[in-house]
């Protein structure tokens, strides 16, 4: 029995000794797996039942302001291709060529590349990769074949406003426009997820993971521009009607809001779809609205005529002679029609756009005054907005102006400037004389709602005294009501504005090209509340008629026209209504007013029977601003003589035949 018991026992030291020897064999080895060899073990768990993909977020919207979708994006799927896992090339050439519209040659030199991953072809349409993906699972080329997200840009309404947005190339870059200058806004963002799957490449768990499939992005913001999609149809409607009216080159429309800077529509001819702009030439991608410079002629005219104004070197009822051509430094300058108007007032000088009366204006002036109201008016620099390549357009350095380069710029050559800045600068006129930033982006929102950046009203500068400011709008209208610019007349709204015509430069700027002009109009409505600013351009027509007023003003007509009813702008109310009629028969009032003329006041004349001459030049030495109607002799008058009114009243004249 002791001896049996012994055994036993020994029995179970021996069994407890092989357990112990076991459980530190297990324990070294768990060791070494779990320190020596932990992380290589880890990385290729990782590997075999953890799967990496991208979250692609959409680029950033873009709308006008009231919200309409100018650019929007969608995510798309992008078919590539893992060289190293291809089994058989030719047999995945060939089943997958006729599904995406490449030769098997095409897939083959693709997946001759190499390494684990080369593009097949980007951004498929919904129905080839729903194709696409069942070839896949069929033929079983998981291992080779896979998609990736990748958002794709689209404009859903097509040509409109191109220019101003531009499009967007590979790698959802903005390459053009909006989407150029705001593309680190826009961009949409990718972020790398893992995803555990089984042997299969199947998602465990796919419930909790579902929710991460959607990312939204950081700084894929929404952009609001101040283009209104109204008046942008309306604008480029009318270019396309101006094309097949003149045949020009080119032709380009900017609206803006004379109280804000907010461009309202921006526009040109020839255009492109942003949608397919790889179809287009690059030529047709420009934004001629602000990359574009020219001599804007005649409408550079109406800020000559302000700084005149403003400098007191000149005043509306200030007699010219008018020869028809002046000499300056030996360059002959000459009206645009060669023929002498003889007596006129400056006024009539706006009016009737003389250049002789312009270029002595220019010379009174002086070159340091006339750079020096260029600039305070916003030319010869970019005016900021963002849109990208901007041009600064060009002025002369006034010490190495000579007299004839000073005449010459007065009458809007010798400066060259972009649509923009004319725009700009016309509507600081319409704006009491205060020159302000033009902005084309409205507001930007982040992607959770909030605002990011909101765009205020600019002050730049005050251009021009008030007063004088309301001297020039009133010589302004002029132009539209009776002078070169009538053709942009709209019956029941007072408009003012100037036309444009202006010899183009040859390419190496060494002269000008015979027979190649540039007509334009711009102008503001309207005049007792201003609120839209329209800047016609028609680039180089073939039709023979290249008069600003003849061909630009029309088109800048139609476009008020329709803009007013879009905008429900009530009409004009005509001050002098009736007032003719009224005058005529009423008794003259030749004792309204008597006693000592206070500061600042003057007492307004008799006209009657005065002629055009007599009448301007009497109005002028009491200060008072001249509107004549008609010729002949002086009949009757918007107030009645003698009437104690402020010193710059504007007084109409009717005149008629004796």
């Amino acid at each position: 029995m002791a001896t049996e018991r012994q055994r036993i026992q020994r029995n179970i030291v021996r069994l407890m000794q092989i357990m112990l020897g076991c459980f530190l064999i297990i324990a070294i080895r768990y060791g070494i797996l779990q320190i020596w060899d932990g992380p290589d073990l880890a990385e290729r768990m990782e590997s075999q039942v953890r799967q990496g993909f991208q979250l692609q977020s959409p680029r950033g919207s873009i709308l006008d302001r009231n919200g309409h979708e100018l650019a929007i994006s969608t995510i798309t799927k992008s078919l590539y291709v893992d060289p190293n896992h291809v089994e058989d090339p030719a047999a995945v050439a060939a089943d997958l060529a006729p599904l995406i519209g490449l030769s098997e040659q095409e897939i083959l030199d693709d997946i001759q590349v190499g390494g684990g991953f080369v593009w097949i072809k980007r951004r498929l349409d919904y129905e080839t990769y729903l194709a696409v993906h069942q070839m896949i699972q069929d033929k079983g080329y998981s291992t080779c074949l896979a998609f990736r997200d990748e958002a794709k840009r689209f404009y859903p309404n097509d040509e409109l406003a191109a220019n101003v947005l531009g499009f967007v190339g590979t790698d959802d870059k903005g390459l053009d426009g909006v989407e150029q200058s705001l593309d680190k806004l826009l961009k949409g963002e990718v972020k790398e997820k893992k995803l555990t799957t089984d042997r299969e490449n199947r998602p465990i768990l796919e419930s909790i993971f579902s929710s991460a499939r959607s990312y939204n992005g950081d700084a894929c913001k929404t952009v609001t521009l101040t283009l209104d999609i109204g008046a942008q149809f309306i604008v480029e409607q009318e270019l396309d009607k101006a094309m097949a009216e003149n045949n020009p080159k080119n032709v380009t429309c900017v609206v803006m809001n004379p109280k804000n800077g907010e461009v309202l529509a921006m526009g040109s001819r020839p255009s492109y779809n942003p949608n397919q702009f790889w179809d287009y030439a690059p030529a047709a991608w420009k934004n001629r609205a602000v990359s574009f410079i020219y001599e804007p002629g005649s409408t550079f005219k109406s800020v000559v005529a302000g700084a005149a104004l403003q400098e007191k070197v000149v005043t509306p009822n200030q007699v010219f002679v008018d020869p028809g051509y002046v000499m300056v430094s030996g360059r002959r300058i000459q009206n645009w029609n060669g023929e002498s108007f003889g007596t006129v007032t400056f006024t009539d000088v706006v009016k009737s756009s003389l250049n002789t009366g312009f270029a002595q204006v220019g010379l009174r002036l002086g070159a340091e005054k006339l750079t020096e109201y260029a600039k305070t008016f916003g030319f010869g620099q970019p005016t900021g907005i963002s849109l990208p390549g901007e041009e600064s357009g060009l002025l002369f350095n006034p010490k190495d102006m000579r007299d004839s380069d000073i005449a010459t710029m007065a009458i809007g050559q010798s400066i060259a400037v972009t649509p923009l800045q004319l725009v700009t600068a016309m509507s600081a006129i319409a704006n009491d004389g205060v020159l302000l930033k033009p902005h084309i982006v409205k507001s930007i929102q982040n992607p959770d709602g909030s605002a990011y950046m909101e765009t205020e009203r600019t002050e730049v500068r005050r251009a021009i005294e008030s007063a004088t400011d309301k001297t020039l709008v009133g010589l302004l209208e002029q132009v539209v009501s009776s002078g070169g610019g009538k053709k942009a007349s709209v019956k029941g709204y007072r408009i003012a504005g100037k036309t444009g015509t202006a010899q183009k430069i040859r390419e190496d700027g060494t002269g000008y090209l015979d027979g190649h002009y540039i007509a334009s109009f711009c102008g503001f409505a309207p005049v007792e509340d201003p609120q839209l600013v329209v800047l016609v351009v028609i680039d180089d027509p073939g039709t023979g008629n290249f008069y600003g007023g003849q061909i630009a003003a029309p088109v800048a007509k139609r476009i008020f026209s329709q803009l007013f009813r879009y905008y429900h702008i009530e009409p004009s109310s005509d001050p002098f209504a009736g007032m003719e009629k009224k005058q005529a028969g009423s008794p003259k009032h030749e004792t309204s007013y008597s006693g000592a003329v206070p500061s600042g006041k003057v007492v307004v004349p008799d006209f009657t029977g005065l002629s055009l001459r007599e009448a301007a030049q009497k109005a002028a030495d009491r200060g008072l601003s001249f509107e004549s109607q008609g010729s002949g002799y002086g009949s009757s008058q918007s107030v009645p003589p003698n009437t104690l009114v402020d010193s710059g009243t504007s007084v109409a004249v009717w005149f008629k035949p004796n």
